[in-house]
């Protein structure tokens, strides 16, 4: 494994994780007022492409952080939607 891809990896596992504890609260409280909707959608539909890019790029490193994010927010999106 070549040093960019190390880098790579070692953000998107960076940047993933920094997602869990919010979805660990949200799950947990049963609540996600604090939350924009509109954000999550967003955010959700960026992550989404990025995928898309990465599935296209050969790009292991956003495919495995930006797959892991989508269902980390598609997972605080339902709560969301579910506990409005």
């Amino acid at each position: 494994m070549d040093a960019i891809t190390l880098v790579g990896f070692i953000a998107g596992t960076l940047t993933t994780i920094a997602y869990v504890p919010q979805v660990i609260r949200s799950w947990r409280l049963k609540e996600t007022r604090d939350i924009s909707l509109s954000m999550l959608v967003l955010y959700a539909v960026g992550v989404f492409l990025w995928l898309v890019y990465g599935v296209w790029s050969d790009a292991l490193p956003i495919i495995g952080a930006n797959g892991i994010s989508l269902i980390l927010i598609l997972v605080l999106l339902g709560i969301k939607l579910r506990y409005r």
